[in-house]
């Protein structure tokens, strides 16, 4: 049987635009809804009843959950998603939670408010789900974390693999030479499945692989993921650390503020100190100077996570999952020693 998706790809037009001419919304050109519909009855297609009732019943728009007010990485991945859905003829409803809120208490409170026809989630914290999202009934998708080991129906994921990343940002200072390198941001406690955690872990993988020495207590400092955190943080690690050459910092926007610590402390980057982040923000590229990092491809986040909502939400298909690459930027903020 044809999907939405075979549609789309033999007519040449956007699955919004399909899912446009399946729910008779008068925004298609005539030439459009012509070949679409001509496609239509020649593949027997037929059209998820489901997402048909769900639109008869007033579903309003789609719904997304930015976790982190201050996370400029996320708000990128946001750009371009009100982007394409736009481009789908698709509303959006935007929700900033704090990095700590309860993103599944808040989805539940909106579907009974506003009945979405479908949710996306722009970080998570995965404890979270586990417990409640299976009362979350339409289409839903989670960006920058994996749900593939949750095996809920209706929430895909995408993301970056964020263990190997952290992995190569450590053995990209380490080929630079630096011996001696400190950790800033995220958490050592992965009990939560959260993003920052696992940045850690594979960091400390890399380090433990290349046989370096870390102490715990003074090579780490927790953190949020703000500049504000990172500047605090970053202090912090000057006062305790010893004999710091290089520095990880687990997202970019935690290290633009370890930059700007190092220089009122006195210290130049790269060098007295090298630093690299993580995620590849649009602001790396301007900074002084400009921070290496590794670079989440956050146009294919977005477009991929969209095509795969509306296509779920037209046509009865399971959740997908899939990792996105990665690739390091090598910026300026790093010396060779």
């Amino acid at each position: 049987m044809a999907t939405i998706k075979d549609i789309a790809k033999l007519s040449g037009y956007s699955i919004g635009t399909i899912s446009r001419v399946i729910n008779h919304r008068p925004d298609v050109s005539p030439e459009a809804r012509k070949r679409i519909e001509e496609i239509i009855q020649r593949e027997n297609f037929q059209p998820n009843s489901n997402a048909k009732l769900l639109k008869q019943r007033g579903t309003s728009s789609i719904t997304v959950l930015v976790k982190g007010i201050a996370n400029s990485f996320l708000e990128s991945i946001l750009e371009e998603m009100q982007i394409s859905l736009h481009s789908h003829g698709e509303e959006i409803n935007v929700v900033f939670l704090d990095e700590e809120a309860n993103e599944i208490e808040a989805a539940l409170q909106i579907c009974r408010e506003q009945k979405p026809k479908g949710l996306i989630f722009l970080g998570g914290n995965r404890r979270y789900f586990s417990e409640r999202f299976s009362e979350i009934k339409v289409p839903a998708v989670l960006v920058s974390d994996t749900a593939e080991d949750l095996g809920f129906a209706n929430l895909s994921s995408f993301t970056t693999d964020d263990f190997k990343a952290a992995r190569m940002a450590i053995d990209f200072l380490t080929h630079r030479g630096h011996q001696r390198i400190a950790i800033i941001g995220g958490s050592l406690n992965d009990e939560n499945g959260l993003v920052g955690a696992r940045r850690v872990q594979g960091a400390l993988d890399m380090l433990k692989e290349k046989g370096l020495s870390f102490d715990l207590e003074k090579d780490y400092v927790s953190c949020r993921f703000s500049m504000q955190d990172g500047y605090n943080a970053m202090q912090e690690l000057l006062k305790k650390a010893d004999g710091i050459t290089g520095i990880f910092a687990v997202g970019d926007m935690i290290a633009i503020g370890a930059v700007r610590a190092a220089a009122d402390a006195g210290l130049k980057v790269p060098d007295d100190l090298s630093i690299i982040g993580f995620d590849g923000i649009d602001y790396v590229r301007y900074s002084v100077p400009r921070l290496a990092t590794i670079m989440q491809d956050t146009k294919q986040l977005a477009e991929r996570s969209v095509e795969d909502l509306l296509m779920r939400i037209s046509y009865t298909r399971n959740a997908v999952h899939e990792m996105i690459p990665f690739r390091v930027i090598t910026g300026e903020s790093i010396r060779q020693l």
